[in-house]
């Protein structure tokens, strides 16, 4: 035997190295669940949606295909601008959110001490209770004549905003301003988390170095703290823009018929017009302008690790 030539291996030893058939499929098997579910809930209904946004046809008498791709556009040029006031509206709670949540979660993660836990479950008890029952409570915070309303005319705070166009007559109920509002409360928490994630992995070594070379505490902020937490950023504002977009019950229960986004327009094609081609029609294009934002969005943050 030469000596580059390896001498056989044991056929026990070649049967530990080599995974048997069955250990290799088990990673498949455990992903299998996942798979048809996904297949069940999520494409299945996909495909029917595609299928009836190209039917033709009423309730009585039946839908059918027909591939009327006319639908889609017939859909945009009537609705045009409730997709406009979706994305006004969730751009607009998405930055509130984004000015709100990232102090709060700053404090958490580097000020909050044994207070962290207690804070965190704060943050999260919005979600105890019903996204309904919490959209509700705003109705009686925000009432004609209450303490908010009082105090924003006191401080002239809805002059300015009627004067934007987000209030009207000194109240703040069936404004786009009250919409926002709900919107900022009930996806705030979606922006609190993914913020905290990430800061808190943030090595606080590093803070101490900038301090080392003399960097002032706005300094270490710009070029160490928010780069790093650039993930949680980009998550948490995909994590609130997205569903805010296509919401309609703050829009049904905190707005008016001047403030109706695309979603409420969708909802009542589908339950009262009874037009399902056009209500699909209307979901496939949210669905395609989200998709082109988050992508544009995505490619313009210059990060790819995503918390």
């Amino acid at each position: 035997m030469s000596v580059t030539e390896a001498p056989p291996a044991h056929p026990a030893e070649a049967e530990v190295r080599k995974p048997s058939t069955r250990r290799r499929l088990v990673p498949y098997w455990l992903l299998l669940p996942g798979i048809l579910w996904l297949l069940v809930f999520f494409a299945l209904p996909m495909v029917y949606q595609a299928s009836t946004s190209v039917q033709t046809g009423s309730l009585e008498k039946g839908f059918e295909v027909t591939w009327h791709f006319r639908t889609y556009w017939d859909a945009l040029a009537d609705y045009y601008p409730q997709f406009i006031r979706s994305l006004l509206y969730a751009g607009t709670a998405t930055l509130l959110c984004l000015l709100l949540g990232y102090p709060l979660a700053y404090l958490i993660a580097f000020k909050a001490g044994r207070w962290r836990n207690l804070v965190l479950v704060l943050v999260i008890a919005p979600f105890f209770t019903s996204f309904l029952i919490r959209t509700l409570a705003w109705k009686t915070i925000l009432a004609d004549g209450g303490a908010v309303v009082d105090a924003l005319n006191t401080l002239h705070v809805l002059d300015v905003t009627s004067w934007l166009g987000w209030t009207e007559n000194n109240r703040v109920l069936a404004t786009p301003m009250a919409v926002v509002c709900g919107l900022t409360y009930n996806f705030l928490p979606f922006m609190i988390l993914p913020l905290y994630t990430s800061l808190e992995r943030i090595d606080g070594r590093l803070h101490e170095a900038a301090g080392d070379l003399y960097a002032t505490p706005a300094t270490t902020f710009r070029k160490v703290t928010l780069p790093l937490s650039m993930p949680g950023v980009v998550s948490g504002t995909l994590l609130t823009f997205i569903p805010a977009s296509g919401d309609y019950v703050n829009a049904e229960l905190l707005g008016s018929t001047d403030t109706k986004m695309v979603g409420s327009v969708i909802q009542t094609q589908f339950l009262r017009v009874l037009d399902y081609p056009t209500a699909a029609a209307l979901s496939f294009i949210l669905m395609a302008v989200v998709l082109l934002v988050v992508t544009v969005y995505i490619r313009r943050s210059g990060t790819e690790d995503l918390v």
